[in-house]
Formats: C-alpha cells, structure tokens, sequence
C-alpha cells in the first residue's frame, strides 16, 4: 500500500492542477494483523475493500446502514464488525486506517476530513485528492508481492501493467519466496558478507532452483538449494527448455514459453518461427537460427542441434531450443531429449499450441464433428530412412480428418494413394498456408482436384493439408483473413482444362 506522509497541520482542500493533486507518492507496505481498520460504505466496492484487508489479516469494522448479503454474511460469521449507522466520526477513534467506500461524495468527503484531523491514512476509492493514501494494483505471488502506482492519476495504466507483470511472472515464484524467507538466516551464516551474499543470490537464482519448482519439484528443489549453499565457489549450471512457439501468432504463444524466452541467454530457433514470436525473447539473448532446408541434410543439420545444445548448456547458459507448433509433434523433441537426458543436462518441455488445432482453427475447421468425424490423424509424410511409413488403408477410412504435416510436397501421391485405397474423391479438403499469420490463406476443394488446386494458387510452404468432412466448413465458418480460394478462382482457370 503507498502512503504520503502526512503534514503537521491538517489539509483543506486545494484547487490545482491534475499534475498537483497526484504527487510522487512513498512506498510503503503496511502490517495490518489484527490492527482495526474500518471500512465506510456497505456495497460492491466495500466488499472488495475488505476482502483485501481480511486477507492481509485485518480486523475490518465496516461501518454503514445497510450492507450487501455478501458483506452481511461475513458479519453473522463473526468475521468482520458492523456499525450499522450513517458515519459518524467517533468510529475513527481507534482504528488505524480508514477507507470510504461510499457512492455518496459528501459522506466520501466527511470520512477523509475526520481522517485528517485525527492524521489518520484514509483512501477514498477513486478519489485520488481526498485520499491520502492511495492502494494500488497489485501482482500477488505468495509473499511476494509487486505494488504499481500511478498515485491515482493514471490508474488505468497501473492496471495495464499488472496485468503484464501477471502474464510474465510465474506461480512458482510464491514457492520460491517462502524458500528464501524459511532459509534466510541459514544463508546469513554462511555468507555474511553482504558482497558474497549477493554472489550467491545471483547464483542461486540464475540455477536450477526456480526451475524445479516451476516443474512442480519441490523436493529437487530443496536439494539443489542445499548444494548451492554448501558450493564455495560458483558453479555454471546451465539447463535447456524445449518450447513450442506455436504455428506463427505470437499471441498463440503459452505464458509459460513467454517467461522461458525472457530468461533465457541461448536461443536455438527453427527457420519458420515467426519474427513476432522472436521479438518476445529477452533482448540481450544469443538467437540462432537451426532450421532445416529443402533439400538439405536433415540428419547432419540434427546433429548439429544436438552439439549446440549440450555446448551452450555445459558453459552455465539457459538454453531455449525454439520449436514451430508443438516439440513434441513430428518436432524431433524426443530425440533432442534424449541427448540432453544422455550427457546429465537438466531440462523442462513447454509445450506448444501444435500447427493442425491453430491451423484448423484459424480456416474455421472443426477437427472433429459429431455428425462427420470421431478422430483426428497427424500424419507426416516421410520416416527417417525416407520411405513410406503410411498405412494408406486406414487412412483412408471414413469418418476422421486427416491432418498432413508435409507441405505442399507430395499432394499427388496423397491423392492417389487415398483414392486407390477407397476414400472417396468427393472427400473435401483444406490447405492453409501460413496459418495463423497476416498472410494466411486457405485453398479448398475435393481430394480429385487437390494437387491441381495446390499448383494454381501457387501455394508454398508452409502449408498443413487438413482433409475430411469437416474440411468443407472452410467455406462457411472461416473468420480470420480472406475468404478461401477455389480451383475456379485462380487467375488463369479458365484455361486449365480440368478447372471445369
């Protein structure tokens, strides 16, 4: 809660400027346990008011003539007082802070007035001249608490960035805050110096602690806490996150892989991860690129992602290797894993919003459909030895959508190989190029005219092939970019013999 430090002599009430009337304010977090504070006014905003002060262990007297049920109820369990009357300023005689909840301004300016002869702290909600204490948005994790002021003239800036700070600070750090406090003496033995205290600090918090309680390792936690208090010297230790980025909207990012970009020192990102999704990381952060291209070797280019990996992690620096859609979805994430998990490297997987739901999404398919379609297959199209892993008969089973991580690469031979196998050249398709992004487009039409619709929009990669039943919704539900595109609508149909 911020404060203003109270003058020798009561106020009166000044005419000014906005800029005066919201002075630089003091910062100042108050103990309220079982010290009274009362509340004026019986509504909505009253309510609000003392469940705040009931959480910071206040003993709350609310004091009005009539209450809401919610307030009314916490009375009849004895949780907080009632002075039911119109104010009156004996009410202020023993209480250490007052707040005037009321939607009558004269009742408003009465509370801070009695306040003030009494150089009591009063805040009048949404009132920034007649209080002189102002409380403000807060970030809540645990004990730790982050309080943002504008000192009531900008409150709704404040409020914007609350709620920045909720999206980027994550629950773990409540944990981590009770740790420290549990251990704090135990850390001012081993290092009273106050310089050697900050090393390990910085240390401590740059390590494996946060990370394992983010991971819901509390007990991991407390053993890499005891051997960072038992070190002498520093020792890098560095970890990998594997992070989805998703199919290309930065707004499609997870907050979890929000706060991993901001933390970390290496990123080792794939070609198609989206610039926007790149300006999110920390700004001072090494970024790599180690996509794969057409045509290139993929399992040397693998191999070379796995050595970076294990280089920057073993020189102390938290890696994040920066996947398209999901890591764990013809991502290669498990084996990237399993490399890590070999040479004893710590590691978390943030998981991402995977190309085929955003994809669907963003072109208005529904995945599954009562009436059309009880599964979903995420299918690519190549193996490791480069052959033919499909099983082209159950493929082509009715009643499920297929989803084609593949690109545009292969369009006749999933055609042909559907058809041969009995699935229906009716069968409606959907290929998104650039989902989720400015320049997305959508190509529909049946699986007989997929290859031929493909090549006369000239779609390229990247591209998610969606067929099935559903895929004709396309045309009804799409609401993000243009509308979908036909064989008919290419430029030159007209003179393609099988666009009739």
């Amino acid at each position: 809660m911020s404060a203003r430090h109270t003058p020798s002599n009561p106020r009166t009430p000044r005419q000014a400027p906005a800029a005066a009337r919201t002075p630089a304010l003091f910062p100042l977090f108050l103990d309220l346990q079982d010290r009274r504070v009362l509340v004026v006014g019986g509504g909505a905003v009253a309510r609000r008011k003392i469940e705040a002060l009931r959480a910071a262990g206040a003993r709350v007297v609310v004091g009005a003539p009539e209450l809401e049920p919610a307030i009314a109820q916490r009375v009849d369990d004895g949780d907080i007082e009632h002075l039911a009357a119109s104010f009156d300023p004996a009410w202020l005689d023993d209480v250490w802070l007052v707040v005037a909840a009321t939607d009558d301004a004269a009742v408003n300016r009465a509370v801070a007035a009695a306040a003030e002869s009494r150089r009591l702290w009063a805040n009048v909600v949404d009132d920034a001249e007649l209080s002189s204490v102002q409380v403000p948005s807060r970030v809540e994790r645990g004990r730790l608490q982050i309080a943002i002021s504008s000192g009531g003239g900008a409150p709704m800036l404040a409020r914007h960035l609350r709620e920045r700070f909720e999206t980027q600070l994550d629950e773990s750090l409540g944990e981590l805050a009770e740790l420290l406090t549990v251990q704090r003496e135990r850390i001012r033995r081993r290092w009273p110096e106050i310089g050697a205290r900050r090393t390990f600090f910085e240390r401590l918090l740059a390590g494996p602690v946060p990370q394992r309680l983010r991971r819901g390792d509390s007990a991991g936690a407390r053993r890499a806490f005891e051997q960072a208090l038992a070190e002498t010297a520093p020792v890098p230790t560095g970890s990998v996150a594997l992070v989805g980025a998703g199919p290309g909207d930065p707004g499609l990012l997870t907050l979890r892989g929000l706060r991993v970009l901001n933390e970390a020192d290496v990123i080792l990102h794939d070609r198609l991860v989206s610039r926007e999704v790149l300006a999110l990381a920390r700004r001072d952060a090494e970024l790599i690129e180690v996509g794969k291209k057409v045509g290139g070797n993929h399992e040397a280019t693998q191999s070379r992602i796995h050595a970076m990996l294990v280089e920057h992690a073993r020189a102390g620096k938290r890696v994040v290797r920066l996947k398209g859609g999901d890591p764990f979805v013809f991502g290669r994430g498990g084996e990237e894993l399993e490399v890590l998990h070999a040479h004893g490297i710590d590691f978390e997987v943030v998981p991402g919003i995977t190309a085929a739901v955003a994809c669907a999404a963003y072109a208005g398919v529904p995945l599954t459909h009562r009436d059309h379609a009880q599964s979903v297959r995420f299918v690519t199209a190549l193996g490791r030895d480069g052959g033919d892993p499909i099983d082209w008969p159950a493929l082509a089973q009715e009643r499920q959508t297929l989803a084609f991580y593949m690109g545009v690469s292969g369009l006749e031979r999933v055609r042909d190989r559907l058809i041969a196998h009995g699935r229906s050249a009716d069968t409606p398709f959907a290929l998104v190029e650039n989902g989720t992004r400015a320049r997305q487009r959508v190509v529909v039409g049946t699986l007989a005219q997929l290859p031929q619709t493909a090549a006369a929009h000239a779609v390229q990669a990247p591209a998610l092939l969606i067929l099935g039943e559903v895929a004709a919704s396309a045309s009804v539900l799409h609401w993000f970019g243009p509308a979908p595109l036909r064989l008919e609508d290419a430029p030159d149909a007209a003179a393609i013999p099988w666009a009739a």
